[in-house]
C-alpha cells in the first residue's frame, strides 16, 4: 500500500525563519506546528521534512551542527507523539547542479522511493515558491504556500492554497 504523506519545509514552516539556523538555542517553533502535525497524522498522513541547508556549503556551520539540531527537532516532535518518517536535507549551495536542492525534486523522489509514497495523494507545505516547484516537479499538485516564512509574491505562485501558517492547513487538508 502506498503512503500518503505531508512534506514540510523546515525553516519558515516548522520553525521561525532564522538566517542559517544551526543552533538549538535559536530554534523557535511556529505556533500551531505540533497541533497541525497531530491532526495530519491522525487523518492518516505520514510526515517528512525536506530542507535546503546551504549554510553547510557556505561554511556557516557543518554537517555535525546540522545533525545535532535535527536530532533535537526530531525529539521535540517525538515528545508530542508525532512520528517523522525522516528529515531529508540538501547541503549544497544555490549554484549546485545537484538533484536534491529545491526546486529540483531529488529529496521528494528519494522519500517516495524509500517509503512507497503516493505523490498524487500527498501534500507539500512550504514558504517559498521553490518548495512548490519541487513538489510539482515530483508529481505533487496539492501544495500550500504559507506566509509565516519568506515574503512571497502571491500573484505568481503555483501553490494550490496560500495560508497564513501551517496551523491553517486543517481548513484545507481533510
Amino acid at each position: 500500500m502506498l503512503n500518503k504523506t505531508i512534506f514540510l519545509d523546515r525553516d519558515g514552516v516548522i520553525n521561525k525563519e532564522v538566517n542559517y539556523l544551526h543552533r538549538i538555542k535559536d530554534c523557535e517553533f511556529i505556533d500551531g506546528i505540533f497541533e497541525a502535525c497531530i491532526y495530519l497524522q491522525d487523518i492518516g498522513f505520514k510526515i517528512v521534512i525536506i530542507t535546503n541547508q546551504s549554510g553547510i556549503a557556505r561554511g556557516y556551520f557543518n554537517e555535525n551542527d546540522y545533525q545535532i539540531l535535527t536530532n533535537w527537532i526530531t525529539l521535540q516532535f517525538n515528545k508530542k507523539s508525532i512520528k517523522l518518517l525522516e528529515i531529508f536535507h540538501c547541503p549544497h549551495g544555490p549554484d549546485s547542479k545537484c538533484s536534491c536542492r529545491k526546486p529540483r525534486p531529488g529529496m521528494l523522489l528519494e522519500a517516495q522511493h524509500k517509503y512507497s509514497i503516493n505523490m498524487t495523494n500527498s501534500w507539500l507545505i512550504g514558504d517559498r515558491e521553490d518548495d512548490i516547484l519541487a513538489a510539482n516537479n515530483a508529481g505533487i499538485n496539492n501544495t500550500i504556500l504559507v506566509r509565516s516564512g519568506h515574503k512571497i509574491n502571491e500573484g505568481i505562485s503555483n501553490a494550490k492554497h496560500i495560508l497564513d501558517s501551517i496551523s491553517d492547513c486543517v481548513k484545507v487538508i481533510k
